[in-house]
């Protein structure tokens, strides 16, 4: 079994995703608009068919969705979910952190803690909540 995440942004999934591109290098796999759904029934959903019906994006080793129009279904804020970051070191830490932090809410600012060089919690600019952490290095 697997479990994915589908992240909702309130028509604004294509915006997030380049986000995701530049500040984390996240790769674009699919991106469908509601206008090329394949099945008519759907191309109606969103009230605007130039917004995503469905998009799948990698960044690092993890698969992400994002779709426009599902926010009708189900409540538009993302609550009660963060994405964990694992950076290999403090730099590459410091680097995702800055880039998340721009636009958006540092909730605890990058610090040393018991578990990691470095650690710290933001949310982004698209109300996504992430955590970033050093990997912990275990001999």
């Amino acid at each position: 079994m697997q479990v994915d995440t589908i992240l909702a942004f309130g028509g604004h999934s294509e915006a997030a995703i380049k986000f995701y591109e530049k500040a984390l290098g996240a790769e674009v796999l699919v991106m469908i608009r509601w206008k090329d759904s394949p099945d008519p029934g759907l191309r109606t959903v969103s009230s605007d068919p130039d917004k995503i019906m469905h998009a799948s994006f990698r960044i690092g080793n993890t698969t992400l969705m994002a779709s426009d129009g599902i926010e009708t279904l189900v409540h538009p804020d993302i609550k009660g979910v963060t994405l964990n970051l694992e950076a290999k070191d403090d730099a590459e830490a410091q680097k995702l952190f800055a880039a998340l932090s721009d636009g958006g809410k540092v909730q605890m600012p990058l610090a040393k803690a018991f578990w990691t060089s470095l650690s710290g919690m933001v949310i982004d600019r698209f109300g996504v909540s992430w955590m970033v952490n050093v990997a912990s290095q275990t001999n």
